[in-house]
């Protein structure tokens, strides 16, 4: 561990091994769980569920995180290098369709060294870095050969909500110079002959109760920025946890008006590839992975 940790863009500086920064993460990877998770995007979970590993503690502080267990109250157990390589090669064991590395970002040197250490003994699946967005250019450069897929967060257009959900400052401009980053190394997506990724860049985007506009914004970004092949993944899976009950404005699910204007935009801008959760007024509480710390 860099003894003036540099790995995320607060750039905290502080030695780990002895103090912790904004992201509250020590010198040890933690992590809250591991599963075959079958409700990511179909090219990523397919039939056998994707090899997830979810890490602990986050680089954001999402007042509406349905990870808060992990991300935002620090839960997880801690692990060396050398069994998150195991990890890996278990969840290979088990045909997972990938390894799907979870909020990673605060641990991407250790992964790396887990990773190279995997593929000397057998690991050939795709790696998948799914990340909130908010990045570091020199740290992705680290990763360059490392990643197959990039399945970057962009959250915000406006600086104000990424303040106010999830205070965190320049969070537009730091994600898409690092989603300009991931498409340079990885491209537009490829795929085999069952549907599933091999390689590439899709951008996800949750939509906001009462924050349209926000929306509108990021996709009209990825549209003029992006390769036109660029995959974009619009979820509206968005159910009031954590600390979101405290915000009246984003209190509740996005509604049927919401979800059809998006829909009719996302048509209106010309993006052909991707996906879009259906509409649901029931809450995906039951699509919360069960933490194993």
């Amino acid at each position: 561990m860099n003894k003036q940790c540099t790995l995320c863009p607060h750039k905290c500086k502080v030695d780990r091994n002895i103090n912790i920064g904004r992201c509250k993460a020590g010198d040890k990877i933690e992590i809250g769980g591991t599963s075959l998770h079958k409700f990511e995007e179909p090219c990523i979970s397919g039939a056998n569920g994707s090899g997830t590993v979810f890490f602990s503690k986050c680089n954001l502080n999402c007042v509406f995180c349905q990870n808060y267990e992990i991300s935002n109250l620090g839960n997880g157990k801690k692990i060396e290098v050398e069994e998150l390589s195991n990890i890996f090669l278990k969840q290979q064991e088990k045909n997972a369709e990938n390894i799907n590395l979870v909020s990673p970002t605060i641990y991407a040197d250790k992964i790396v060294e887990a990773i190279k250490i995997a593929k000397e003994k057998g690991l050939k699946i795709p790696i998948i870095y799914n990340t909130n967005g908010y990045e570091n250019i020199e740290t992705l450069k680290k990763l360059d050969g490392y990643i197959d897929v990039y399945l970057p967060d962009l959250k915000y257009y406006y600086e104000e909500l990424a303040i106010k959900y999830s205070k965190v400052q320049n969070y537009f401009k730091i994600a898409t110079e690092a989603i300009k980053e991931m498409y340079k190394q990885v491209g537009s997506p490829k795929f085999d002959e069952n549907g599933m990724i091999k390689k590439g860049l899709i951008i996800r985007h949750l939509v906001l109760p009462n924050n349209l506009e926000n929306s509108k914004k990021v996709l009209k970004w990825i549209k003029e920025n992006i390769d036109e092949k660029v995959y974009v993944s619009i979820m509206t899976q968005y159910f009031p946890t954590y600390k979101a009950q405290e915000y009246q404005e984003i209190n509740r699910k996005i509604n049927k008006e919401e979800y059809v204007e998006i829909e009719n935009y996302i048509y209106d801008l010309g993006i052909e590839n991707g996906y879009m959760q259906d509409f649901s007024e029931e809450n995906e509480e039951q699509y919360v992975p069960k933490w194993e710390y």
